[in-house]
């Protein structure tokens, strides 16, 4: 069993890799997702309204967005789920208002995507 998980954070928020990883790993094993990968990007406000403008025609940044694939399979077997938009300020505002910390809200956020991609909601 193997999969893959690409990560991408503009450098001024402070995402942990490995716990990021986990989480996903964790999703992965309990969803019996084999042979996997998915791509989270952690970005800024202005990069999540710019995406949630293209592709949903709505003018405000949002906290998560998913873009699945047409044909996730690849020849090579891998399943490639696709990607996961989080938007860092608005974690934090997540956190906040949950009393949670940060790590936890982009979790819960990761969960939410993976979610969508797999097609629970």
């Amino acid at each position: 069993m193997s999969h893959s998980v690409l990560i991408s954070s503009e450098s001024r928020y402070p995402i942990r890799r490995q716990r990021i990883t986990k989480i996903i790993s964790d999703f992965f094993a309990e969803a019996h997702l084999v042979d996997a990968e998915v791509s989270v990007a952690v970005v800024g406000s202005r990069k999540a309204r710019e995406l949630n403008m293209k592709w949903r025609n709505l003018d405000e940044p949002t906290t998560v967005l998913t873009f699945g694939l047409d044909e996730p399979r690849g020849s090579d077997g891998l399943l490639r789920l696709g990607d996961i938009i989080i938007c860092y300020p608005l974690a934090r505002i997540i956190a906040q208002e949950d009393d949670l910390l940060v790590d936890q809200a982009i979790n819960k956020l990761i969960v939410h995507g993976l979610n969508n991609l797999i097609g629970r909601y």
